[in-house]
């Protein structure tokens, strides 16, 4: 049974408000943040903290995401009912779910062997069945099911992959934080198949994009936490 109390969503209103006033004008995405129950995604000790406009730690060096950084990048996508949807970085699946609720046909990819079976068996029992859900290197996105509308990367890349981009229809759009430590979110809208109009949307701190699959937890001296003067995020 989901518990979903009168509670949880009215701290999701106030959530909204929190968002609105950080400049998220989409009014589809802000219903979407309306609606998906982001408590869920936390473990029940600390509920308190799940309409914090904040991130928060959920293992394996990941968090769940800032809503309002999910919000700015969501709306970067432009998303329509429909859109075929590559998101590399699934960690808890609360992206993924933001997508959904906007009519995106998900495909998501997740490294880490920990988050990928936990995400893969909870989004189907809250309601939500993305297209697929993968285990692997994001890097290489999924050329098998290529090419897709809308690409969203939700931990911080050292350079904008090529084989990433290969995988977008022409007048698709990539959102991808890009840099060693403080990224700057890019937006890459793709021209034609030599072509692309790259964009930069501001400064975040996101996780690491990290190569190959992860068979085993990190540690925590590994872990990224929030800075008050920047956004952290993994999906």
């Amino acid at each position: 049974m989901i518990l979903d109390s009168y509670r949880h969503k009215g701290l999701r209103k106030q959530l909204v408000e929190t968002i609105k006033k950080k400049g998220i004008e989409d009014k589809n995405v802000l219903k979407a943040i309306d609606t998906v129950p982001r408590h869920l995604f936390m473990d029940s000790s600390f509920l308190e903290f799940a309409y914090e406009d904040k991130p928060f730690p959920i293992g394996s060096g990941q968090t769940i995401s800032q809503p309002y950084t999910v919000a700015f990048q969501t709306e970067l996508l432009e998303i329509k009912k429909g859109d075929k949807v590559l998101e590399v970085g699934t960690g808890s699946g609360y992206q993924a779910c933001i997508l959904m609720e906007l009519g995106a046909r998900v495909y998501t990819i997740e490294r880490q062997k920990n988050l990928y079976f936990k995400t893969k068996s909870f989004l189907p029992s809250i309601g939500y069945k993305p297209k697929l859900i993968s285990y692997g290197d994001g890097y290489k996105g999924l050329p098998p099911y290529a090419p897709f509308d809308k690409i969203l990367v939700t931990a911080g890349a050292p350079h904008i992959p090529d084989t990433l981009i290969d995988q977008l229809i022409p007048g698709g759009i990539l959102v991808i934080p890009v840099g060693p430590d403080i990224q700057i979110m890019k937006r890459i809208i793709k021209i034609d198949e030599s072509n692309y109009k790259e964009e930069d949307h501001g400064t975040f701190r996101f996780v690491p994009l990290l190569t190959k699959k992860a068979d085993s937890t990190v540690t925590l001296k590994d872990k990224l936490f929030f800075c008050p003067s920047l956004s952290v995020i993994s999906a």
